[in-house]
C-alpha cells in the first residue's frame, strides 16, 4: 500500500507563502513525509527557481504544472501521473491544496490506514463536522479525474468524483488544519484532539514524527531532481 502525497500550489507565491517560518510547500511536504506519505509531488510554477530552492534535502518532486487553461483537474491529474512514474505501486494520492498548510502528520497517518481497510473509497478528513484537506484519492478514481471540467475548483472536482458514482468516507479525525487555513496563525489554532476512535480500526502512536520542522534538519529520504533547469543550476 502506498499513498503519495501531492500538493498543489497555484503559483509561486502559494508555494512559497510564509507558514510559521518556513515555505508552505516545505512544511507540508515534511509533515507528508512525517505521515507516512511517499512519494511526495510539489505541483508548482518555478521560473526563478525559488520553489526548488525551498524544498532542497526535501524528499520531494517539483513538478511542472499542466497547462494552465486546463484547471484545477488537470493539475491534480498532473502530480497523480508524476507519483505513479515516482513509484508504480502508487495506489492512492492525498490531493492537498497549498494553502492547507497546519495539518498535523497525525492525519496523514490515519487517512493513509483507513486507506488501508477501505481502499476504493475517497477519505475525507473533517472537524468538528467540516470537511478539510487532505483528500485521500484512490488511483482507481485517476481517469475520471481527466474528464472534469477546468473551471471546476478543487472541491467542487471532489463532488464530482462522487457524482460519477465514487464512494466517499468522512472521518472525524479532530485536527483543525485540515479545515483552517494559513490564513490563520499556527498559534491561534484551536487545539488539536485527535480522532476519539482510532479510524482505521487500530492504534497507532499519534505523534511519533510530528514534524515542528526547522530549515536546520531536513528530513531523510532521497532528493529527487526538480525541474532540470532548476535541479541542473544546484551545487
Amino acid at each position: 500500500m502506498t499513498v503519495a502525497a501531492v500538493i498543489l500550489a497555484a503559483t509561486p507565491e502559494s508555494a512559497l507563502a510564509d507558514a510559521d517560518g518556513m515555505p508552505a510547500v516545505r512544511r507540508i511536504a515534511d509533515v507528508a513525509w512525517s505521515g507516512g506519505a511517499t512519494p511526495i509531488v510539489v505541483v508548482s510554477f518555478d521560473p526563478d527557481g525559488s520553489v526548488a530552492a525551498a524544498l532542497a534535502g526535501a524528499p520531494v518532486t517539483l513538478a511542472e504544472p499542466a497547462p494552465n487553461e486546463l484547471g484545477p483537474a488537470a493539475q491534480m491529474a498532473r502530480g497523480a501521473d508524476v507519483a505513479r512514474a515516482e513509484v508504480v505501486e502508487t495506489d492512492a494520492f492525498l490531493m492537498w491544496p497549498a494553502r492547507m498548510t497546519w495539518v498535523g502528520p497525525e492525519t496523514v497517518t490515519s487517512l493513509i490506514e483507513t486507506h488501508g481497510t477501505v481502499a476504493d473509497a475517497m477519505l475525507l478528513p473533517t472537524w468538528e463536522g467540516d470537511t478539510g484537506w487532505p483528500a485521500l484519492v484512490p488511483m482507481s478514481l485517476l481517469d475520471r479525474t481527466r474528464t472534469i471540467a477546468p473551471d471546476q475548483m478543487p472541491g467542487d472536482i471532489l463532488a464530482a468524483l462522487v457524482n460519477s458514482g465514487a464512494t466517499e468516507r468522512r472521518l472525524e479525525l479532530g485536527d483543525p488544519g485540515t479545515v483552517i487555513d494559513r490564513r490563520t496563525s499556527r498559534s491561534d489554532l484551536p487545539p488539536y484532539e485527535g480522532p476519539t476512535e482510532p479510524p482505521a480500526g487500530h492504534v497507532h502512536e499519534w505523534g511519533a514524527q510530528a514534524a515542528d520542522a526547522s530549515d536546520e534538519g531536513p528530513l531523510e529520504g532521497p532528493a529527487l531532481a526538480p525541474y532540470s533547469p532548476a535541479g541542473a543550476s544546484e551545487t
